[in-house]
């Protein structure tokens, strides 16, 4: 492999050593580390395509339509922009009339794999178009994480179903019913043991009610439930250690000590969102003496690894070793493993007796890969330590069926190749594409007599499905799901159905013959039932509830529990070296696919691989060098008896002997977008070991296939890489110790020199109370992308397309820059969020010729759309690389239903402008009209740009640098907080916070 080949060149002869940090000490990509003739090419030009090619390949509307898929809105759905006919709650009372211009917000609850997050939802004249966290739900607190953000635009996909579908003819619902309850009632005559329903998880108290009393009528009848991405490991581990599933939730904030492995919990999962908030909440830079310590043993990078203070990379099958040794040195007998390396022996040494040091103080999580053994250890462990009922909780199950979803979609399979299945309803999923390769799902589905689907879009299943019904959106659709800790939410709609859809909850009713009833109706009378609250009790209840999203205190109580037989969970070696490793992961943008025509998410780099559009075949370097292959190099994956054929990624960091493949793409049905994107890691995926295991086979094929990283693009270049070692500070980090040692001079240590001249002219001054600032605290972000989707969603930024993020030309006025240091298998990760940086003595106001960028009287730099010509001066005079040039026409301003989605706050920007993050102006003009209306200032935190709003860990800070008493000026004051680049004099109003490590001492070199 051509990078690393340098690389060891470099080492051998002494030019660099990468385990001393020499040069660069902090590195985004292989290509830079070893200084490539590609990566010194791409950073010589500003731009990296000639503007000759905008003459050369023109984008006509056809392929503008193509590009855009789901990131424009609804065509010709004007006449269907109307609110519910029910009535609708919201979150905030309004005044008496709707005001125009004046938008109202609703809570609601996003559902994902089954889970609830409570959010708020704001409304423009019926027109949903911006979603936030719910401040009071106990799920978010306030936040949100990329799906729930990016739902918005799936709700406006131009791709969703439309209509019936009758054998590939469009029909009515009408005639549907007519056919069903045909169908019906020869299953009435056997009890329902032809009758199948298959589903996602289910949480919905209401919806399980409807599917129990559907049972009830159809004794024999069958329901499954199967998510791709299921958690059968964690349920299956609960029932070996205390006889039963249940759900357990973490208290992150009480736990000094956290050891994860193999898990992502900060990132992905029921809970992530809360989970991040208070890990984050430990790792506050003012109270240094409270602050957490993470270890990580991971068998691929996470997030949640990279903000470890420890880390370890392993092959998911020896993870079961590790966590046998921990439990053994915890006193559970198991005769854990000793064939380990000395240095591993003192690393697990130290943590346990770390551990041990904070009992009832301290938390081990497993991830949802590792086997039911390990989760079932991990109970164990928890116990051991004292820490349940403290750092970790138990409740019945969250899901209203708990069952292994694995056995349960076999079962179905078996059922359907004996002819024994003659009516299928699926809802909301699609097996055809997601069930394990080796139940051939598609071909044992054609047995079945009448087969139903009804889901968002009509696809891979739905295709083979007899009649096809279209399904609303969450934001179209009342309902209810419990939270992580069982806190029920109500789903509220707030515009009816665009395609006249028909909800899960409706689509149930229809099978118990009530085909009219709504589903506002069925979630009201389901909890009318509950309650037994009658007349104007029920409706104070329901009105409080719908106003405030959540059921209040409804969370599941917390269950006493005992471990059980230890001897059960010892399990079997994962491990057998036979081979390489595989591991199937959810994508984390597309997720299992469902997100797979959503263009906000596939532009959305992943936040390591830096990819977007595809997936690839994730190696680490010392892989990639035995197989001989470099980026972009197809080889092809074989594995028990499955091929298919994926590009390559190098990813630092992933543990030799190992390839890692996201699942959600190479669909071939899912919009424009979707379809024929990346290629389909479910045709190897088995159903035996869904999650990893060995004997891959890895063959390279001699083609390439190009896929785009942003990993290198925007980089902060000025002076050739120097510029990326540590005389420019970048990046800054440090210890625990070191900072209580050297906080004094800490600043003074890190200081940058200033130019013996000034070319700029006299500072601004600010006569009036406003000057506005940021800070952002490296410490808590990780680099989750959330703010990057917020700022997308809040200001009306394009999709460009795969073809345009290759040239360099992605739009996002935000990017998490992520850098690594140390060596190539096992680098530290720090993320590094870079809006503008609104500047005071901003580089970019010198060199406009026509003043499109001036500086404001509150400090922001200010863009005037109306006078950019397009000279792009500004942006190749900008020493952050944070400004985004619109090379071709983005935005659609023919199609009046455009209009749907779009913030009407924020202008949409046409082709030839400079487009960059404002600290979300129009939020700082709706905060000071108010303020002037009520004759007072502007009230500390009383503004939230959208991706201080969005973060889940609370890593940005924004508000009045004037005000002295207000949070960003006492983030200022710290003696972490530095400017990036500051020699340049540009006086950055955007500054950071460095981020401390916390480490063992026992392991610190």
């Amino acid at each position: 492999m051509k990078q690393i080949k340098e690389l060891k060149t470099r080492k051998a002869d002494g030019e660099m050593d990468v385990e001393k940090n020499s040069k660069p000490e902090y590195w985004r990509s292989l290509d830079q580390l070893a200084e490539t003739a590609e990566f010194e090419s791409f950073m010589q030009r500003e731009f990296p395509q000639h503007l000759e090619e905008v003459k050369a390949n023109p984008v006509t509307r056809r392929k503008f339509l193509k590009l855009m898929g789901a990131s424009i809105a609804l065509a010709g759905a004007t006449a269907c922009t109307r609110q519910p006919s029910e009535k609708i709650i919201p979150y905030v009372l309004p005044p008496e009339e709707v005001v125009p211009g004046k938008p109202l917000y609703y809570a609601s609850a996003y559902v994902h794999d089954g889970i609830a997050n409570g959010i708020l939802v704001e409304s423009h004249m019926g027109r949903p178009t911006k979603i936030e966290g719910n401040p009071e739900h106990p799920a978010s607190k306030g936040s949100t994480d990329v799906f729930a953000q990016a739902s918005i635009l799936t709700m406006y996909d131009p791709d969703r179903s439309q209509s019936v579908i009758r054998r590939g003819r469009i029909s009515t619902y009408d005639a549907y019913i007519a056919e069903l309850n045909e169908a019906l009632s020869k299953q009435a005559e056997k009890n329902g043991s032809g009758l199948r329903i298959l589903t996602g998880t289910v949480t919905s108290p209401t919806l399980y009610r409807q599917i129990k009393d559907l049972i009830a009528e159809y004794p024999k009848a069958r329901w499954h439930q199967y998510d791709p991405i299921t958690l059968d490991n964690s349920r299956e581990g609960s029932r070996l250690a205390f006889g039963e599933i249940l759900s357990c939730h973490y208290e992150v904030e009480k736990a000094d000590i956290i050891l994860s492995l193999d898990s992502d919990f900060l990132a992905s999962g029921p809970g992530a969102v809360r989970y991040s908030k208070d890990f984050a909440s430990r790792r506050d830079v003012n109270n240094i003496d409270n602050m957490n310590r993470l270890y990580s043993i991971e068998s691929t990078p996470t997030l949640t690894g990279s903000q470890a203070d420890h880390q370890k990379t392993k092959n998911a099958g020896e993870i079961q070793k590790f966590a046998r040794m921990i439990a053994t040195g915890l006193g559970i007998p198991l005769g854990g493993y000793t064939e380990i390396d000395e240095e591993t022996n003192l690393w697990i040494s130290a943590l346990v007796d770390d551990l041990q040091s904070h009992r009832g103080a301290s938390l081990i999580v497993a991830g949802d890969r590792q086997p039911p053994a390990v989760h079932a250890l991990v109970h164990a462990m928890n116990e051991a330590l004292g820490n349940i009922g403290n750092t970790i909780l138990y409740t019945e199950s969250v899901e209203a069926f708990p069952e292994n979803q694995g056995e349960s979609v076999n079962q179905l399979v078996n059922d359907m190749e004996d002819k024994a299945v003659d009516l299928l309803v699926i809802i909301g999923k699609n097996p055809v594409y997601s069930a394990p390769a080796d139940l051939n799902f598609a071909e044992a589905m054609e047995k079945v007599g009448l087969r139903i689907h009804a889901g968002l879009h009509n696809d891979e299943t739905g295709e083979l499905s007899h009649w096809h019904i279209p399904l609303t959106h969450s934001l179209e659709s009342w309902g209810d799901a419990r939270s992580y800790d069982g806190t029920v939410t109500i789903v509220q709609p707030l515009i009816a159905p665009l395609y006249r859809g028909k909800s899960e909850y409706e689509i149930i009713s229809g099978l118990s013959g009530n085909a009219l009833k709504k589903g506002y109706d069925l979630v009201r009378e389901h909890w009318q039932s509950v309650t037994e609250l009658k007349n104007n009790s029920f409706e104070t209840f329901w009105q409080t509830t719908v106003h405030n999203g959540f059921i209040s205190d409804s969370g599941l109580p917390v269950k006493p529990v005992v471990v059980g037989n230890i001897g059960a969970m010892s399990g079997e070696n994962m491990n057998p070296e036979v081979g390489l490793e595989i591991i199937f992961a959810a994508d984390p943008t597309v997720w299992d696919g469902d997100y797979a025509n959503n263009g906000w998410l596939q532009e959305l780099p992943k936040p390591l691989t830096k990819l977007t559009w595809d997936n690839a075949a994730i190696v680490g370097p010392s892989t990639a060098d035995v197989l001989g292959v470099k980026n972009n190099d197809v080889v092809e994956l074989e594995y028990q008896n499955k091929k298919v054929k994926a590009p390559v990624w190098i990813l630092p960091g992933q543990p030799d002997n190992s390839v890692t493949v996201h699942l959600g793409y190479g669909r071939r049905n899912a919009g424009q977008l979707g379809s024929h994107a990346g290629f389909d890691a479910y045709t190897i995926r088995p159903s035996s070991s869904p999650h990893f295991g060995r004997g891959l086979k890895v063959t390279p094929t001699g083609d390439t296939f190009k896929i785009y990283s942003t990993q290198d693009h925007h980089v902060m270049d000025l002076e050739g890489l120097g510029s990326m070692s540590r005389d420019r500070n970048l990046i800054r980090d440090t210890d625990v110790e070191t900072y209580k040692e050297n906080s004094n001079v800490i600043q003074e240590m890190w200081a940058e020199p200033n130019p013996e001249s000034n070319l700029y002219p006299n500072d601004h001054e600010y006569d009036g109370p406003n000057a506005w600032g940021m800070v952002i605290d490296l410490n808590k972000c990780n680099g989750c992308n959330t703010c990057t989707i917020a700022c997308q969603s809040e200001n009306n930024i394009s999709v460009v397309g795969k073809e345009e993020v290759g040239n360099g030309r992605e739009m996002h006025w935000i990017r998490i820059d992520r850098y690594y240091r140390g060596d190539l298998d096992t680098p530290e990760t720090f993320h590094q969020p870079v809006p503008c940086m609104q500047c005071e003595n901003a580089p970019c106001e010198l060199v406009c010729p026509v003043g499109a960028t001036v500086h404001s009287k509150e400090g922001l730099n200010d863009m005037v759309y109306n006078r950019c010509v397009g000279t792009r001066y500004c942006s190749n005079n900008c020493p952050y690389k944070v400004r985004r040039f619109n090379f071709y026409l983005y935005a659609d301003f023919e199609t009046p239903s455009l209009q749907l989605g779009r913030n009407p706050d924020v202008t949409v920007r046409s082709r030839g402008v400079m487009e960059k993050c404002t600290y979300c102006v129009q939020r700082i003009n709706v905060a000071r009209i108010e303020a002037k209306k009520e004759d007072r200032e502007i009230a500390d935190g009383e503004i939230l740009t959208a991706c201080q709003q969005a973060c889940p860990s609370e890593a940005i800070t924004f508000g009045n640098t004037k005000d002295k008493d207000s949070r960003v000026s006492k983030a200022k004051d710290s003696p972490l907080n530095y400017g990036m680049l500051t020699d340049l004099l540009t006086k950055p109003r955007t500054t950071y916070l460095a981020r401390i490590r916390n480490p063992n001492p026992v392991l610190e070199v």
